[in-house]
């Protein structure tokens, strides 16, 4: 079991949290949940042993071992595949090259040789002799294939290093799991293969994470980190933003009875405290209006932008037409005559083996690349608008955020466009930063505002959830689904997916598969 007694963490004068006390329960999963910034890393440090806490301790059994996901790519690049997996449990994979230490030695001593035989006994405490194995299972159950295994880790791609450091974390079987965004950079499979894992994990685990779908999969309660404090509940995610919605609104009900009170007490104290005859009714209603005392509703840190495409003109029967595109990339052909038609009330999520091949097709249907072979045919009553995996090109100037959006807007007016920026979060001094300093969440929200000002009826998103918060990723998600137009996206986020899109194309190496129904139909999920 962890523990933690009256924690605190405050950086100079802000406080991120205060007093918390939370027992982390054996064979349960714990979602941090909160507005970015709020604290949620800072939190799994402090329960690692990683960071101090200002003020309060963590504490477990001195026998029980944490496992934590490493967020450095680069950190074990001249270490084997194997290897780097095994470290998850450093005792372990001390003693192992200590053992192989201590054999390699050519003066080999009776000293040498009891310290090997007490080594030898921990290691088959440790389950030493099945650590290869078992690592090369957990590497084979992430898709990294057998012939890579004993690789350097600086031999394998990017998003293959994610899944080897993440084997590493759920290797040996540890009483306490720490995982911050664990599904970043997984793709599908992985994923599904993660939340089974963790569905039938028997001891600890806290996960940081704003996948909404992941997150009501995997947890047994949420902790919410507001208010500088972290409250947990039982339940998973959507439990958690139900049941609070319901009580913020019955805080807030409650509170508008007793303003109203107020008023009443008020207007009856200002129209009759001046009458003599009705003096002492008025002095008693004052004592009365005295003891209301408004429940304090603090703000929250969590705020949603107000995320909302709305088309300039309906769109015809004829939308677009793919025919036959193909496109080959550093020699690698990504799209090989892919053939489909887009009608009207289309919300397409697109999947495909290789995902490069879905931002090729999205680039060359929004004017970006040109096709090797084949046609785009648009129909004539359609405005398209595109939202670029990589929209670092879009920012590369000095300008402020103003003037940027300006350069998309109708209405030039400066007074319009700070006003639209307020309700994407860029209020006051914040609207007038340069967009090249801009962070990756920033740079999302000020693409969606070029996406909402350009009156699309056909709208084109590749990724639109990286970088975003949760709160960000809700809005979006429900902007997606009111959108009265067509919509042509892939994403990893399950919740968005399932929501928005009513027909799925699947880009396959040999085939296109390409359906009318769910997400979660098309996955075989009830």
């Amino acid at each position: 079991m962890l523990t933690t007694t009256g924690v605190t963490i405050r950086f100079g004068k802000r406080t991120l949290f205060e007093d918390v006390n939370i027992k982390f329960n054996k064979g349960c999963c714990y979602g941090i949940i909160g507005a970015n910034g709020a604290g949620k890393s800072t939190f799994l440090k402090v329960l690692s042993g990683e960071l101090e806490p200002s003020k309060g301790e963590v504490s477990k059994e001195k026998s029980e071992r944490i496992s934590v996901l490493k967020q450095d790519h680069f950190a074990y690049e001249e270490y084997s595949v194997i290897n780097t997996v095994i470290m998850g449990n450093e005792e372990l994979y001390n003693i192992m090259q200590e053992k192989d230490s201590i054999y390699a030695k050519p003066d080999f001593s009776e000293e040498d040789g009891m310290k090997a035989a007490k080594l030898e006994e921990r290691f088959a405490e440790l389950d030493g002799w099945n650590a290869e194995s078992d690592a090369a299972v957990l590497l084979n159950d992430l898709g990294i294939e057998p012939d890579k295994h004993y690789k350097l880790m600086s031999e394998l791609e990017p998003k293959e290093k994610v899944k080897v450091l993440l084997a590493q974390a759920l290797f040996g079987n540890p009483d306490i799991l720490l995982l911050d965004e664990p599904t970043n950079d997984l793709d599908l499979k992985s994923i599904s293969w993660l939340e089974e894992f963790l569905i039938n994990f028997e001891n600890t685990v806290i996960v940081v994470s704003h996948d909404r779908y992941f997150l009501n999969k995997v947890c047994t309660h949420i902790a919410d980190v507001d208010f500088g404090k972290i409250k947990v509940y039982p339940g998973n995610y959507d439990f958690w933003y139900e049941s609070s919605q319901l009580a913020l609104k019955q805080m807030k009900e409650a509170n508008k009875k007793k303003e109203d009170k107020i008023k009443e007490l008020q207007d009856f104290i200002a129209r009759f405290s001046a009458n003599a005859s009705k003096s002492k009714q008025a002095t008693s209603r004052k004592k009365t209006l005295e003891k209301i005392q408004l429940d304090e509703i603090k703000p929250s840190n969590r705020r949603y932008p107000y995320i909302d495409f709305k088309p300039d003109r309906e769109p015809g029967k004829e939308i677009l037409q793919i025919k036959n595109v193909s496109k080959t990339i550093n020699g690698e052909k990504v799209l090989d005559n892919v053939s489909f038609t887009v009608k009207p009330n289309d919300k397409i999520a697109f999947l495909a083996d290789n995902e490069n091949a879905i931002t090729v097709l999205f680039q060359i249907i929004s004017g970006e690349l040109e096709a090797d072979s084949g046609e785009i045919v648009w129909g004539t009553t359609i405005t398209s608008n595109y939202f670029p995996k990589d929209n670092s090109y879009l920012f590369e100037s000095d300008i402020s955020i103003t003037d940027w959006l300006r350069g998309y807007s109708k209405d030039p007016d400066e007074t319009y466009v700070r006003s639209f920026l307020g309700r994407m979060l860029f209020s006051g001094e914040e609207a007038l930063k340069n967009v090249n300093v801009l962070s990756g969440g920033e740079r999302v929200r000020c693409v969606l505002s070029k996406l909402m000002l350009s009156g699309a009826n056909l709208l084109i998103f590749d990724e639109p959830t990286n970088h975003l918060d949760m709160e960000s990723i809700t809005a979006l998600n429900e902007g997606m689904e009111k959108y009265k137009g067509i919509l042509l996206f892939t994403s990893h986020d399950h919740q968005l997916t399932q929501t928005v899109a009513n027909r799925i194309i699947d880009i396959k190496k040999d085939k296109l598969v390409d359906r009318e129904i769910t997400y979660n139909e098309y996955l075989g999920i009830e």
